[in-house]
């Protein structure tokens, strides 16, 4: 069986973070492990509160999994300051971490800012020249790029302009665009766009997260890039198909669509 890490805060709503991350390497076949960067407190409706477990523990998190059982794929999710951030960075250069998926769940629906300017620096500066595919939103590329997107055309050339930064493929998911949710994913080879519509439905909390860790299973299992990609973004959109309506704000994705019964 192929094995995949998440690294990222824990959800106790079970939406999104590590939970929505170990369900999504479950339903694509690969094992999971975890890596836990810090407890929210939080359901459908927001977070009550975060509590970072100190870099040394996460540390050990990580030797433990890369000693033991190695991980055919990383994704990387929820990390909100400088020094956990470069404690990731150095275990995985330690390690020889390979298939990178990085979420920088930096701003948020709303537009606000989760992450301290330092914790965005070290970001750019240690963990994106390492990482396989970076997986931003509309906002948060304009923080890696620098650049305002306001149209398809301005995508591509910030896309273009963080793989020339850092070296990284970029999938910069367009769900938070006006008029489509097309996502446009960038490589050495140029840009390949994914045509999708938008699904009527309130329920989308974990959408990133489920997104990158479907992703990262498919690196895991020896699918190129483009290919992930693809079968990454069929899986979501069955999951927000599904409809799972559960908590009185933001609900979750269905990530059990495809195996309920399967037993």
């Amino acid at each position: 069986m192929k094995t995949a890490l998440t690294i990222a805060g824990s959800d106790s709503s079970g939406g999104a973070g590590i939970q929505a991350d170990i369900k999504t390497m479950t339903a694509h076949g690969v094992y999971a492990m975890s890596a836990v960067t810090a407890l929210t407190a939080q359901n459908t409706t927001g977070v009550k509160g975060i509590f970072e477990v100190p870099p040394t523990f996460l540390a050990d998190q990580l030797d433990c999994v890369f000693t033991d059982i190695p991980p055919d794929a990383v994704k990387i999710g929820m990390v909100s300051n400088k020094e956990l951030i470069e404690t990731i960075a150095e275990k995985l250069s330690e390690y020889g971490a390979k298939n990178i998926v990085l979420d920088p769940v930096m701003v948020a629906t709303s537009g606000a800012s989760l992450s301290s300017e330092s914790a965005v620096t070290a970001l750019k500066e240690r963990l994106l020249p390492n990482c396989t595919v970076v997986t931003p939103n509309l906002f948060e590329a304009e923080i890696l790029s620098g650049l305002k997107i306001r149209s398809k055309i301005d995508m591509e050339q910030a896309s273009q302009a963080i793989l020339g930064a850092y070296g990284c493929a970029v999938l910069l998911k367009g769900g938070h665009s006006e008029n489509d949710a097309d996502d446009l994913l960038y490589q050495q080879s140029g840009p390949t766009w994914f045509h999708a519509g938008r699904i009527e439905t309130k329920n989308t909390h974990g959408t990133g997260c489920t997104l990158s860790s479907a992703i990262c299973s498919n690196l895991a299992k020896g699918f190129d890039l483009n290919t992930s990609v693809k079968k990454a973004k069929r899986y979501i959109t069955g999951a927000l198909e599904a409809n799972l309506d559960l908590g009185i704000g933001s609900g979750p994705l269905n990530l059990a669509f495809a195996i309920e019964g399967n037993f």
